[in-house]
């Protein structure tokens, strides 16, 4: 199911991200989870790609499998690094033939040891470009559903690290939804303001499609450091740091901080209308299921 077409009869979404396993016992323990947070009901689940398309197979599988085997809505992200649009043809007429509804499009992160990656020879430089592609795939009839594939995009509430100039980023954000986007989901974020104030000039930039919060419990403090390293959610306030000292490092303190954190972000978020809510799993379950339970519900549908 295509998910604009759940906004119109759902208040508000709730997603779960994962990354595709790397070898058949990660992939054996990926599927708990999944069972696990099958029971909450997801409006929607994501699969993400490795940077560079490393795990673009991975993948493909993954989100076909889920589609054949579970009551999930699997979204998988597409990236255009490091792709010919001739492999990119060949992955959505994969998903269409399996009835994939919805794909995330990105620009994509380089592979870690090719941080001088040389990008002419792709057939994509921007998120933009393939955005416009989903679309010429949609008029051309090579979805099964009339209405042909979904698109998501991302969103960056702290703001975009490559560009600076935020009312350029708003500008090629703009450019995104003008080429079909249908919605939006933001990267990672600890507090909330940054969030509102990225929803208000969007809508200000003339950006009227949904926007779904990120939103990663902090589990670990290796974790949260490589957060910081990657400049994946960096912006960590005061009084989230604070709570996260007194824990003095205990393993099982730090994740109890990191859902109740989390879980008051996405009460206050429910509070203010928020469109959607994403989160971002690490392919574990149990944060979710904490959130979940202190917010009072047993499944998505109840979070209204």
């Amino acid at each position: 199911m295509h998910i604009r077409d759940i906004f119109k009869r759902q208040r508000t979404t709730f997603s779960f991200e994962f990354f595709p396993p790397k070898g058949p016992e990660a992939a054996d323990s990926l599927f708990e989870t999944i069972a696990d947070l099958e029971r909450l009901r997801p409006t929607f689940v994501s699969v993400t790609y490795g940077a560079g398309g490393s795990t673009r197979d991975l993948t493909n599988d993954l989100v076909v499998r889920l589609q054949d085997q579970t009551n999930l809505n699997p979204m998988p992200h597409l990236t255009c690094l490091g792709h010919s649009e001739a492999q990119v043809h060949a992955i959505l007429e994969r998903y269409a033939r399996h009835s994939i509804s919805n794909i995330l499009a990105l620009r994509g992160d380089p592979p870690a040891n090719q941080r001088d990656y040389d990008r002419s020879a792709d057939s994509f430089k921007r998120a933009v470009e393939l955005v416009g592609l989903l679309r010429r795939f949609n008029d051309s009839g090579g979805h099964p559903d009339r209405n042909g594939f979904g698109v998501g995009i991302a969103g960056f509430p702290e703001g975009h690290p490559e560009t600076p100039n935020r009312l350029l980023e708003l500008d090629h954000l703009k450019a995104k939804v003008d080429a079909g986007a249908d919605f939006i989901i933001t990267q990672m974020f600890f507090d909330n303001r940054d969030f509102y104030d990225f929803r208000d000039r969007c809508r200000l930039a003339g950006i009227d499609i949904p926007i779904l919060a990120g939103i990663m419990p902090i589990t670990s403090l290796p974790g949260m450091r490589k957060m910081a390293e990657l400049a994946l959610g960096s912006r960590f306030p005061a009084s989230l740091i604070r709570a996260i000292n007194r824990t003095g490092g205990d393993p099982d303190a730090v994740r109890r901080v990191g859902a109740h954190w989390a879980t008051e972000q996405c009460r206050d978020l429910l509070d203010h209308d928020v469109a959607g809510i994403h989160f971002y799993t690490l392919n574990r379950s149990k944060a979710t299921q904490d959130i979940y339970a202190t917010l009072g519900v047993r499944d998505s549908t109840g979070l209204q």
